[in-house]
């Protein structure tokens, strides 16, 4: 069942792991940007509205301190547990805090650099495991989540 380079899922023999993971993943996207947009608004109110002047850099900040918990409390952001998917490590296992920080810190990187974003969504679509460039240089993997 699993690779034993890796101890994750075969993609050709496990295929169900895999299994339409790029569209759930692009939906689990929208979901969590909503979540952080929505999760927004108090501190906005909470700053008596002066959080508007930095509204991109608290959208920044908020969804890194977002996605980094939630990853590492359920190696997945709501989103992604809407979407009954999951991350994986290269050992089959859920991501630690420290993982989650090094994946959402590469998220966040390859969101500055247009080209670096299209090319990993490429590969989310393209390659056997739907890995993504962090994915790649992480060893970590999306997955259904086991049922």
């Amino acid at each position: 069942m699993f690779n034993q380079d890796t101890y994750l899922p075969d993609p050709v023999l496990n295929r169900e792991f895999y299994a339409d993971v790029p569209v759930k993943r692009a939906l689990a996207w929208v979901i969590d940007v909503i979540i952080v947009a929505a999760l927004l608004v108090p501190v906005v109110v909470f700053t008596a509205f002066i959080g508007l002047f930095f509204l991109v850099p608290l959208y920044l900040v908020l969804s890194f301190v977002y996605r980094t918990i939630t990853i590492a409390n359920g190696s997945a952001t709501w989103g992604m547990r809407l979407m009954a998917i999951e991350l994986r490590d290269s050992y089959g296992q859920r991501l630690t805090l420290a993982q989650a920080f090094l994946h959402t810190l590469g998220y966040s990187l390859s969101l500055t650099f247009a080209l670096v974003q299209l090319i990993s969504v490429v590969f989310m679509c393209t390659t056997e495991r739907g890995q993504g460039i962090t994915d790649m240089a992480l060893g970590t993997v999306m997955i259904n989540r086991r049922g």
